[in-house]
């Protein structure tokens, strides 16, 4: 087709986790002890020139995507109650036509 575009949307994944889950870590690491999903939390996008574009919520396995534009976004997690603080901002590259690496998202317990 004459002046048809190939699409340039990409994938955004984040995947948002909590730990520790045990008041002592263990040297081999125990496997339930493992950082556990955050179901509910919720995740600003912004673009480059910090406008929210879009608020992804978690599902139960502390995922969600969202198909986007090519290009550079912030994720910025929010406060989850019953979680100290939150993960920091990251920055991330949306590319074109792929989904790209999850970006994973790291909440504090308190757990000590």
């Amino acid at each position: 087709m004459v002046g048809c575009m190939p699409p340039t949307d990409g994938t955004l994944r984040v995947h948002v986790i909590a730990g520790p889950t045990c008041p002592v870590v263990s040297d081999p690491p125990d496997p339930a002890c493992a950082d556990g999903p955050v179901d509910g939390a919720e995740v600003a996008v912004l673009d480059q020139g910090g406008g929210e574009v879009r608020m992804l919520v978690t599902d139960a396995d502390g995922q969600a995507s969202v198909s986007l534009p090519a290009g550079r976004y912030t994720v910025v997690p929010q406060p989850v109650d019953g979680l100290l603080g939150t993960a920091p901002p990251t920055e991330v590259v949306v590319p074109a036509q792929v989904d790209a690496e999850p970006v994973t998202l790291v909440y504090d317990t308190g757990i000590r």
